[in-house]
């Protein structure tokens, strides 16, 4: 943690890094105060419970993940080409996880919807919200991928961009399960084959 970040950043940084590798229910606001270096007191200045904390650090989370996946859209290439990239990204982060710790550590989006589908409504409606906007992105680029004839224009749409978020986020929790990120080698041609690439 850099020493000239404020508290409230180092405490959604300790945050992300712990929920990352344990998850939502097996941290406490002691911990993630040690972790982050700030009195606890501090953190209930900054934040109102650890669910409101959450928000903010998928908020942070997402935030980075999709200036990459903009990026990665607005490149000039062909559409398909450009979701490609956009794929490898999360499958690059597992495999540099697995570097470095010797864990796949999953999506934390992905993790915190499976733990938390029936509470922490704050934290759940941001993910739904935050995996809508995801579908948007991806809905966008198969309109595009159609139009430039890659891919059956039956393929496009909310219905199969959804698909191909499912698909990742099957496939990066199986990599998780695993704790292998070569299950997402298949990502990309089993992504082809769902939408009928050409």
């Amino acid at each position: 943690m850099g020493r000239t970040s404020t508290a409230r950043e180092r405490l959604v940084e300790a945050t992300g890094e712990l929920m990352g590798s344990r998850g939502y229910a097996a941290l406490g606001v002691a911990e993630i105060c040690a972790r982050a270096e700030v009195k606890k007191g501090s953190f209930y200045y900054f934040f109102e419970s650890k669910q409101a904390l959450t928000v903010e650090v998928v908020n942070a989370y997402w935030d980075a993940q999709r200036a990459r996946w903009t990026a990665a859209l607005s490149a000039d290439a062909p559409a398909l080409d450009r979701l490609r990239d956009v794929l490898a990204g999360p499958a690059a982060v597992q495999r540099s996880a697995k570097e470095s710790s010797g864990n796949v550590v999953g999506c934390l989006l992905g993790n915190l919807a499976l733990e938390l589908s029936t509470q922490e409504p704050d934290v759940r409606a941001r993910l739904d919200g935050i995996f809508d906007e995801q579908t948007a992105l991806i809905e966008g680029v198969l309109a595009e991928a159609a139009a430039e004839g890659a891919i059956p224009a039956d393929r496009t749409g909310t219905g199969p961009a959804r698909a191909v978020i499912a698909q990742l986020e099957g496939l990066v929790l199986l990599a998780k399960l695993k704790n292998d990120p070569a299950v997402l080698d298949g990502l990309w041609p089993q992504v082809r084959m769902l939408l009928g690439a050409v």
